[in-house]
C-alpha cells in the first residue's frame, strides 16, 4: 500500500524503445545508464515498440527475439522491473484503439511535414505503407495513454512530442480536459560517445567495427579498443584535445565513464606512455564495466519464464491505467461503453 501511495505522489515519465538489436556503449554512457536514478523520482512506464517496427518488414523470428533480449538488456542495465513498469507494447491493446481515435484528430498536412517519415520512406521506397505515415498518432497514443507529465526527448523526437501535444490540446479542446499535456523531459546527458573508427562521428550501430555492443565478448571488445584511431603523437599522447585529437579524447571519455576517474588523473596515470598502453586498458576497463551487465543479460535471456513474469506483470499494470484513459476518450466521442 505504501509503495502505491509513493507511486501515486510521484511524477509520471513513458519512453518507448524500438527493439532495434543489441544495445551499443554510446547508448549505455550517453543515457541508460543514468536510467536508474529516475526511480525513486518519477513512476516510469518503459516499453518495448514493437508495434512501431512493423512499420519496416522485419524478420519475425528475430523480431521476437530483439524484443526479448532487448528487455533483459535494460533490466541488466539497472531498470529494475519493481520500480519500473517495463512490458512489450503490442501486450497492452489500448496502444492500437486509441491510436485509431488520434488518427481521426491528427491533422494529414502535420503526418506529412514529420521528417522521419520523409527519411524513412527515402530508405524504404519499396514500402511506403499507411503505418509508416501514420505512426506518430500510434507515438501520441502510446504517450496520452498513461496521462505522464514528463516525456524523455531526444533531438530526433522533439517534433512527435511537438505532436503529441497539439493532438492532445485539440481534443481537449474539442471535448474537455481528457489528456493530461506531457512536458519533453531533456534528460541527463551523459558522455557524448563517439566511433572508435571515425571519431568525429558519433557511435553508430551501422559502423559496427567503431561500435562496441554490450552484449560484445570480451575479446572482440579489446580487439575494437586495439585497433581504435588516434593519431600519430609520440609525446605526451594522451591529453584531452577534442579539436586536434578527438580519437584520443573520445577514448579518454569513454575511460572516464567507466572508472570515474577526471581528464587529469587519466592524463597522469598515462603520462610517458603510448597508446599501445592506452588503448588496451580502456578496452580492458570497459570490458570489466560490461561483464556483470552482460552475464546478467545472458542469465535472463536462458531464463524465459523470468522474462515472462516480468512483461506479463508490466502489461497487467499498464492495461489497469491505459483502460481509464480509453474509457474516457470512448465517452468523450460518443462510443457505447464496452459490456465487459
Amino acid at each position: 500500500m505504501e509503495n502505491m501511495e509513493n507511486a501515486a505522489r510521484k511524477k509520471v515519465m513513458l519512453s518507448g524503445i524500438q527493439p532495434s538489436g543489441d544495445l551499443t556503449l554510446g547508448s549505455y554512457l550517453g543515457a541508460i545508464k543514468n536510467w536508474a536514478e529516475r526511480d525513486e523520482e518519477f513512476d516510469n512506464y518503459y516499453f518495448m515498440a514493437d508495434m512501431h517496427s512493423i512499420t519496416v518488414r522485419q524478420d519475425p523470428a528475430a523480431l521476437r527475439r530483439r524484443t526479448l533480449e532487448q528487455l533483459a538488456q535494460y533490466i541488466a542495465c539497472g531498470l529494475d522491473p519493481e520500480k519500473n513498469t517495463l512490458f512489450i507494447q503490442s501486450h497492452v491493446p489500448q496502444h492500437a484503439e486509441l491510436g485509431w481515435v488520434l488518427n481521426c484528430y491528427t491533422m494529414f498536412g502535420e503526418l506529412s511535414r514529420m521528417t522521419q517519415f520523409k527519411d524513412k520512406s527515402a530508405k524504404n521506397s519499396e514500402n511506403i505503407n499507411g503505418g509508416l505515415f501514420t505512426y506518430p498518432a500510434l507515438m501520441a497514443a502510446d504517450i496520452l495513454l498513461y496521462q505522464p507529465d514528463y516525456v524523455p526527448v531526444g533531438e530526433d523526437q522533439k517534433q512527435h512530442c511537438e505532436l503529441t501535444r497539439d493532438v492532445a490540446i485539440r481534443f481537449n479542446n474539442i471535448y474537455g480536459e481528457t489528456f493530461k499535456v506531457p512536458e519533453p523531459y531533456i534528460p541527463k546527458v551523459g558522455a557524448r560517445i563517439m566511433s572508435l573508427g571515425v571519431p568525429t562521428s558519433k557511435m553508430s550501430k551501422s559502423d559496427p567495427q567503431g561500435c562496441v555492443f554490450i552484449m560484445d565478448k570480451p575479446e572482440d571488445i579489446a580487439r575494437k579498443f586495439k585497433r581504435a584511431v588516434t593519431d600519430s603523437d609520440t609525446e605526451h599522447c594522451v591529453h584531452y584535445d577534442l579539436q586536434n585529437k578527438p580519437g584520443v579524447s573520445n577514448l579518454m571519455s569513454i575511460y572516464s565513464s567507466v572508472t570515474g576517474k577526471t581528464f587529469d588523473e587519466i592524463e597522469r596515470e598515462f603520462d610517458g606512455q603510448g597508446y599501445g598502453v592506452f588503448k588496451p586498458a580502456v578496452g580492458e576497463a570497459v570490458i570489466e564495466a560490461l561483464r556483470p551487465i552482460r552475464e546478467e543479460a545472458e542469465r535472463m535471456i536462458a531464463d524465459k519464464a523470468y522474462l515472462k513474469d516480468v512483461y506479463t506483470e508490466g502489461a497487467r499494470r499498464a492495461s489497469y491505467v491505459a483502460s481509464k484513459t480509453l474509457r474516457k476518450v470512448y465517452k468523450r466521442v460518443g462510443l457505447v461503453e464496452k459490456p465487459f
